[in-house]
């Protein structure tokens, strides 16, 4: 996939660390702030690029959110993207995170499975599956 392009919509992405952490059964729950720790780490790459989202739309990926819950919370924050640590359940923090970004004019996409986080998301939010940021970092 190319990288930035003006064909693209600046787009902030906020991650759901522990849904997509979840998605794969690859031993994760053994040690999850490692396992964060490793997701994470993959990230900056993303920034920059124009990428396809489920609608059809291409992105330009501006920035990475990661939010990040319980054990996961003192993972250290890679250059590239930003970390915030919930201080009490993950899906609070991701709301009020993508509430922020869209007051601030920011356009928000919310990488969860979870029905119940994806109907408290403020409207104008675009969301997608796990599966759709494992497979921008290869798995």
């Amino acid at each position: 996939m190319p990288r930035g392009g003006a064909s693209g919509v600046p787009m902030t992405v906020v991650v759901d660390v522990a849904n997509v952490m979840g998605s794969r059964p690859d031993g994760w729950w053994k040690d999850r702030a490692a396992a964060a720790t490793k997701l994470v780490a993959r990230m900056p790459g993303l920034v920059g690029r124009t990428v396809p989202v489920p609608e059809g739309e291409e992105i330009v990926v501006e920035q990475i959110v990661a939010v990040v819950e319980g054990a996961a919370r003192e993972i250290a924050a890679p250059d590239g993207v930003i970390v915030v640590r919930a201080p009490k359940d993950g899906d609070s923090a991701i709301v009020s995170t993508g509430e922020r970004y869209t007051d601030a004019g920011a356009r928000v996409l919310v990488v969860t499975a979870d029905r119940g986080l994806r109907a408290r998301l403020p409207g104008g939010v675009v969301v997608a599956g796990p599966t759709w940021m494992t497979t921008l970092l290869g798995r």
